[in-house]
């Protein structure tokens, strides 16, 4: 192989290895988890395990998060009309972050059948990191309100997380500690009907994945390790050109 070959295979490769290393490692890792959510009914106990999947989007300085639902916790004795169920959500922070963040979810754009499984919609809320690091994300406290009456599921599974980011934070103390008007912890009152889940419309419908992304200093990092790669390369070319000329001039 001719020395010009040579240096232009070797800079190949070394172009080709800086990629790789970009594409290597994922910007966010998610895990669709089964919860099995254990509810306290105006009517009774009442308990159904879901698959829970939690995505997220980078949006400005945090994430917006969105909790999927790909089974029913719960059904309702009575017909629940349009528009009478509000669910809510918490996501449970871990690993560099502790706290919760609320999510929730439209009301039931349709009339909920009596006694039939019921579909939660898609619940979303705002992630924004305080601390830098691996935070991972798992289903919480899921509640229920319908028709005046307030139902509360909690995972009695232990469930594993659903995603882990790798975040750089605002470099406050503490975990995010998030709460919504709708988002409660063991709370239950009222008589009634069982509140069951929307099938209302979300901001994520039919099934369509949000696209997975984490942090841009996660690519910049990436970005910065494939330039040094290059430039190494570029070194090597530099070294074998010199080497080479001395030896034709002798």
């Amino acid at each position: 192989m001719s020395y010009q070959k040579q240096t232009a295979a070797l800079v190949l490769a070394t172009a080709m290895a800086g990629s790789a290393l970009l594409l290597a490692a994922p910007a966010a890792q998610a895990e669709v988890q089964d919860v099995d959510y254990q509810c306290k009914t105006p009517i009774g106990n009442k308990g159904a395990v879901s698959p829970i999947d939690i995505k997220s989007v980078k949006s400005g300085s945090g994430y917006k998060l969105t909790m999927s639902f790909q089974k029913g916790v719960s059904s309702s004795p009575v017909e629940l009309g349009k528009g009478a169920m509000k669910p809510s959500a918490v996501i449970k922070l871990g690993g560099a972050e502790s706290g919760t963040v609320a999510v929730s979810g439209p009301t039931n754009a349709g009339a909920i059948p009596a006694n039939t499984p019921i579909k939660i919609s898609d619940l979303s809320g705002t992630y924004t990191p305080k601390k830098s690091g691996k935070v991972t994300f798992t289903a919480g406290v899921l509640t229920i309100k319908a028709l005046g009456t307030t139902t509360t599921c909690t995972p009695a599974n232990n469930p594993k997380p659903s995603l882990t980011l790798d975040v750089k934070g605002s470099g406050g103390s503490g975990g995010s500690d998030d709460t919504g008007s709708d988002a409660g912890a063991g709370a239950t009152s009222g008589s009634g009907s069982d509140a069951g889940s929307g099938s209302g419309s979300g901001e994520k419908a039919g099934g369509e994945e949000l696209p997975q992304t984490g942090p841009t200093d996660s690519a910049i990092a990436l970005g910065t390790l494939g330039g040094t790669v290059l430039l190494a390369g570029a070194a090597g070319v530099l070294w074998l050109t010199r080497r080479n000329q001395a030896a034709r001039s002798r």
